[in-house]
């Protein structure tokens, strides 16, 4: 999600949730997403995950941006729309992990504990680094 305000550009980005993500911040910052049903498209999917971890509805148009290959080699696909919401009414679904690491024990954590709007440059440098072309992807598009 994008908005403008003021003049500039503001991205939606989404923090995970969970113990391991609690203290980390540049870098952690994520666009909102998930995995494929059998059967669902990769839009689909993504307006899907939307929902399910902001609370937030998805507007149409969506602009394509192609997909990136993040360092853990999870593949992202990603579509962009302009809307706006407030991030504090964020309501996120809830996800199971195992914590700590390797112990056994599963806690239930929201998949995103935190939302908000940053600037372009605030978001390059917040988002995970294999989103970064996403953000770029945005701009072009946006500019042309």
């Amino acid at each position: 999600m994008f908005r403008r305000t003021a003049g500039y550009l503001e991205l939606l980005l989404a923090h995970p949730g969970g113990p391991f993500w609690v203290a980390r911040d540049r870098g952690a910052w994520t666009i909102p997403k998930g995995g494929l049903q059998e059967g669902e498209s990769a839009l689909d999917a993504a307006r899907r995950e939307f929902a399910e971890e902001t609370g937030f509805a998805t507007t149409e148009p969506f602009l394509a941006l192609g997909s990136v290959r993040q360092l853990s080699g999870k593949v992202v696909h990603a579509w962009a729309f302009e809307g706006d919401c407030d991030p504090a009414a964020l309501v996120s679904i809830a996800a199971t992990t195992e914590w700590p690491v390797r112990s056994g024990r599963f806690i239930s954590v929201p998949e995103i504990d935190r939302a908000r709007f940053f600037t372009v440059d605030d978001a390059r440098s917040s988002i995970n680094v294999g989103q970064i072309p996403l953000i770029e992807r945005l701009m072009t598009l946006l500019d042309g």
